[in-house]
C-alpha cells in the first residue's frame, strides 16, 4: 500500500490505538506489524478473527492474558543445557498459567455458543497445558530471590541444620559477650557478621587477651571484629552447610531447567499462539471501543458505507455520513463551504478502507460494503516545501503526477481541492481533465472542489455524480451531512449579507458575476429548497406511519385480550356444565343401585328390561360427557409452540393452568407437563407458551448491564495513593462491577508502602460476600504490592 497514503490518512494513529489494546510485549510487537492486505480471502479470515474476539469479550468478559512474556531466549538457553535463574523460570510458569487459564475461559462458554468461535477455539485447543512444570516451578520458587524449602527434601534438611547451627553459635556467643571474663574486653556487647562469619567487637588494646581470628576493624582502628576461637569450628560447619545449600539450589534450578528443555518446542509453540491470541483480542477490544462492525467485502470496487464515522473523532460529536460509489457512477465530486466536512469525508472513506483491508472492524453501520483495492492514493492537505521552492499548487501537482504514473485498474484515488492554488479557470480545466482521464480508466475517484465548472461537469458527464456537504445559512454553520446527487451552493452572497456586508456591495458583486453563473446558483438554491421540503414531508410521513403502526399494535392487543377473555368465559361455562353432568351421573348411579336391589324380587324378564334401561342410560350419559370433555379438554392453541425446550413455561389451555415442560413431545405429539403438584400428559396442540413480560425485561436489562460493564471494566484496579477509606469505597463498587461483568479473577494494586492499605484491603475482602478467595500476587503479577482475588460465580 502507498506509504504516503498511510501517512496522510493517519493510519499509524489507529495502529498506535491497537498496540495499546494488547496486553503483552509480544502482542504489541504483532500489532505494530499490521498492514492492509490485498488478498480478499486473507482479509475475510482476519475479519472473522476480529468478529469472534469482539463477541467473546461481550459474552464472556476480557480473556485472562496477563502474564505473557517473551521467553524465547530463556527457552534457547535451557535447550543448550543452561541453568535458568528463578526469575526466568517464573516467567515460563506465568506463560503456562495463561495457557491453562485460556482453556478454562473457553470452557465457561455455553455449549451451544462455542461453535460461534471456531478460529479462537482452534488456537486455544492447540495450546499445551504443562501443569506439572508449572506446579514444580511454583512449588520450588517463591520469587526471583528466594527458593522455597519445599523445592526438595535435601534443601529442607540443610536449612533446618543451618537454623540449628545458627542457634548454637548465637548461644555460644551470648555466653561469651555476657561472661564476666570477656565482657571487659568488648567494645559493645553485640554480635555481628563479617565475611559471612559471626564476630564480636573487641577493643584494639585488648586483642592479646581475647583469643580469636581478626576479620575486620573499624575506620578509626579502635575496634577489631574478632571471631572467638570457641566458635571457629561452628562457623566452619555453618559455612559448609551454606555451600551445600547453594549447591542444592543450583541442582534444583538445573532440574527445573531440564524440564523446560524437554518441553521447549511445546512452550515455544504456545508462545506463538499466545502472541496471536493477544493480537486478535486487541483487534476485538479496538472494535468494541470504536463501536465497529464487520464489513461485507467485494472485489467489484463497490463502496457503500452506512453511518460512517471517522475513528479518530469524538464519537459523541461526529456526524455519521452515508457514502456510496462504484455502482451507478465511479467518480464523485464533493462541493461545499470550508470547514463543512469535505476533507473529513475523504479521510473517512480512505481510512475505513485501510482498516477493513487490515482485518479491523470499521466504525459504521451493519452491512456496510467495502471493496478490496490494490492501491489507495490520496492527495490531501497543503504540503508546500520551502526547501524545494514548491508552492501549494506545485506540491499538489507533483503528487498528482506520481499518482497518475502509478495508478492501477483496481485503485481508489482521493483528491482534496483538486486544481486549487492557481488561476481558477486553468485550475478547473486541469481538474476536469484529470477526472476525465481517471474516469476513462475506470478508476474509483472522489474529489472535493470549490469550482462551479466541476459541478457542471458532474451534472453533464455520464458515470460522474455531484455531492455536497450541507450548510445552514440561518445559523452560518455546517451540518456535516453528506448529500449525494446534490451539488453544493457557494452561499457566498448569503453569508456575506448575514454577516452585515452592505446590500449595494452585494448587488454590485452579483452584476459582475456572469448571468449563467447566477442562474446556475439560483437553480442550486431551488434544488436545495425542494430537497428540504421533501425531507420535511418525508419526516412527517414517517411520523404518521409510526403512529399508524402503534395504533395497529394497540388494536391487535385489544382484540387478542377480548378473544382470550371470550375463550376463558366459554371454558368456565363448559367446566361448570361438566360438574353438573358429574353430579347428575352420580345421582343416577344411586337410583340404579336401588333399582338393582328391587329387581332381585322381580321376575327375570323385568330384570332384563331394567338392565337394558341401565345400559342405555349409561351410554347416553357417557356420550354427553365425552362430548363435553372433548370440547373442554381438547381446546387447541391457535399457535402451538415451536422449538419447545425442557423447562419452558407453558399455558395448558385444556386445564387453564400454567406449568413447566418436563419431557419433549413424543412421536404422537404428547408432552409431559408439571402443573402444580401433578404431572399431566397433554397434546402439544393444547399448549401455549407463557409470556412473562417482567422476566423478559429483567433478562434483557441484565444482558444490557453486563454488556455495558464488560466493555469498560478492567481486570485490575489501582488504589495506590488513596487513603484506606477512599480505597475501600472505590473497591466496593469495583467488586460489584466485575461481578456483574462476569470477570472471575482481578488484581488489586495497592503497593507495598507501610502495609496499612494492603492490610486494610485484606481485612475488607476476607468477609466479602462476592469474594471466593484471595492471595498475594506472584512474581510477574506484582508480588506483595498486588492482591489477586477470585470472584464467586
Amino acid at each position: 500500500m502507498n506509504e504516503r497514503t498511510l501517512k496522510v490518512l493517519e493510519y499509524e494513529k489507529i495502529v498506535a490505538k491497537l498496540v495499546e489494546k494488547a496486553e503483552s510485549e509480544l502482542g504489541k510487537e504483532k500489532a505494530k506489524e499490521i498492514s492492509p492486505s490485498v488478498d480478499i480471502d486473507e482479509i475475510e479470515y482476519l475479519q472473522r478473527e476480529t468478529k469472534e474476539a469482539l463477541a467473546l469479550i461481550i459474552d464472556n468478559g476480557n480473556p485472562p492474558l496477563f502474564g505473557i512474556f517473551n521467553i524465547f531466549q530463556e527457552l534457547k538457553m535451557a535447550e543448550i543445557g543452561g541453568s535458568l535463574n528463578p526469575g526466568s523460570l517464573l516467567k515460563i510458569s506465568d506463560s503456562l498459567r495463561v495457557c491453562r487459564s485460556l482453556k478454562k475461559y473457553l470452557k465457561e462458554i455455553k455449549e451451544e455458543k462455542i461453535t460461534d468461535y471456531p478460529i479462537i477455539q482452534g488456537l486455544v485447543n492447540d495450546l499445551r497445558v504443562l501443569k506439572h512444570i508449572e506446579d514444580k516451578i511454583n512449588n520450588a520458587i517463591i520469587n526471583e530471590n528466594e527458593i522455597s524449602d519445599n523445592a526438595s527434601n535435601a534443601l529442607r534438611n540443610i536449612r533446618r541444620q543451618i537454623i540449628s547451627k545458627n542457634e548454637s553459635i548465637r548461644t555460644k556467643l551470648n555466653s561469651i559477650v555476657n561472661s564476666q571474663k570477656y565482657k571487659k574486653y568488648l567494645q559493645d556487647s553485640i554480635v555481628t557478621m563479617r565475611e559471612g562469619r559471626y564476630v564480636v567487637p573487641i577493643k584494639h588494646e585488648n586483642k592479646a587477651y581475647f583469643p580469636g581470628l581478626v576479620h575486620d576493624q573499624s575506620a578509626s582502628g579502635a575496634t577489631l571484629f574478632v571471631e572467638p576461637m570457641a566458635i571457629v569450628e561452628l562457623n566452619n560447619e555453618l559455612r559448609e552447610l551454606e555451600i551445600k545449600e547453594k549447591e542444592e539450589i543450583e541442582k534444583i534450578l538445573r532440574e527445573l531447567s531440564g524440564l523446560v528443555a524437554e518441553e521447549a518446542d511445546s512452550i515455544r509453540n504456545n508462545q506463538g499462539i499466545l502472541q496471536r491470541l493477544d493480537f486478535i483480542f486487541a483487534k476485538g477490544k479496538l472494535g468494541l471501543d470504536m463501536d465497529g462492525t464487520k464489513p461485507i467485502l467485494n472485489k467489484n470496487g463497490y463502496i457503500n458505507i452506512k453511518k460512517a464515522r471517522h475513528p479518530l473523532l469524538d464519537v459523541n460529536h461526529v456526524v455519521p455520513i452515508d457514502i456510496y460509489l462504484g455502482n451507478d457512477f465511479n467518480t464523485l465530486v464533493i462541493t461545499g463551504p470550508n470547514t463543512g466536512g469535505k476533507t473529513v469525508t475523504l479521510k473517512t472513506v480512505g481510512l475505513l478502507n485501510l482498516l477493513a483491508q487490515s482485518g479491523l472492524h470499521i466504525p459504521a453501520d451493519f452491512d456496510s460494503q467495502i471493496p478490496v483495492f490494490d492501491q489507495i492514493f490520496a492527495d490531501i492537505g497543503d504540503e508546500q516545501s520551502i526547501e524545494q521552492s514548491l508552492s501549494t499548487f506545485s506540491s499538489h501537482m507533483t503528487n498528482i503526477v506520481s499518482i497518475l504514473e502509478n495508478v492501477e485498474h483496481n485503485s481508489l484515488v482521493l483528491f482534496d481541492e483538486l486544481g486549487a492554488g492557481t488561476d481558477p479557470t486553468e485550475g478547473a480545466a486541469l481538474a476536469m481533465s484529470i477526472l476525465d482521464h481517471l474516469l476513462k480508466s475506470n478508476i474509483r475517484t472522489i474529489a472535493t472542489t470549490h469550482y462551479s465548472q466541476l459541478k457542471v461537469y458532474a451534472l453533464t458527464t455520464e458515470n460522474v455524480r455531484n455531492a455536497s456537504v450541507e450548510f445552514d445559512v440561518e445559523t452560518l454553520s455546517p451540518t456535516y451531512r453528506l448529500l449525494i446527487g446534490v451539488p453544493g451552493k457557494s452561499n457566498a452572497f448569503e453569508i456575506s449579507q448575514r454577516l452585515g456586508l452592505p446590500d449595494y456591495i452585494i448587488d454590485y458583486a452579483k452584476e459582475m458575476v456572469s448571468k449563467e453563473n447566477v442562474e446556475f446558483e439560483d437553480v442550486l438554491q431551488a434544488i436545495d429548497k425542494d430537497r428540504r421540503i421533501i425531507e420535511e414531508s418525508k419526516f412527517e410521513a414517517e411520523k404518521l406511519k409510526h403512529e399508524v403502526e402503534e395504533l395497529k399494535k394497540q388494536l391487535s392487543a385489544e382484540k387478542e385480550r377480548i378473544e382470550k377473555s371470550k375463550e376463558n368465559t366459554i371454558l368456565k361455562a363448559k367446566e361448570e356444565a361438566r360438574n353438573i353432568l358429574r353430579r347428575a351421573k352420580k345421582e343416577s348411579d344411586n337410583i340404579i343401585d336401588e333399582l338393582k336391589q328391587i329387581s332381585k324380587d322381580i321376575d327375570r324378564d323385568r330384570s332384563k328390561k331394567i338392565q337394558e334401561s341401565q345400559r342405555k342410560l349409561k351410554l347416553s350419559l357417557n356420550e354427553v360427557e365425552n362430548s363435553l370433555s372433548q370440547d373442554v379438554l381438547n381446546v387447541q392453541s391457535k399457535e402451538p409452540p415451536k422449538n419447545l425446550k425442557i423447562g419452558d413455561t407453558v399455558e395448558v389451555l385444556s386445564l387453564n393452568q400454567i406449568g413447566n415442560v418436563l419431557e419433549l413431545p413424543d412421536d404422537n405429539g404428547n408432552v409431559s407437563v408439571q402443573v402444580g403438584i401433578m404431572k399431566v400428559n397433554v397434546h402439544i396442540s393444547t399448549l401455549k407458551l407463557s409470556e412473562d413480560e417482567g422476566t423478559n425485561k429483567t433478562v434483557t436489562s441484565t444482558k444490557n448491564i453486563i454488556k455495558s460493564k464488560s466493555s469498560y471494566v478492567k481486570n485490575e484496579i489501582d488504589l495506590r495513593g488513596k487513603t484506606l477509606d477512599e480505597a475501600l469505597l472505590e473497591l466496593d463498587k469495583y467488586i460489584d462491577d466485575v461481578y456483574i461483568a462476569g470477570i472471575k479473577e482481578v488484581y488489586i494494586i495497592h503497593g507495598k508502602g507501610t502495609g496499612v492499605l494492603r492490610d486494610g484491603i485484606k481485612g475488607y475482602i476476607k468477609g466479602h460476600k462476592l469474594v471466593k478467595s484471595f492471595r498475594i500476587g506472584k512474581y510477574g503479577e506484582g508480588g506483595d504490592g498486588v492482591t489477586v482475588i477470585e470472584i464467586k460465580g
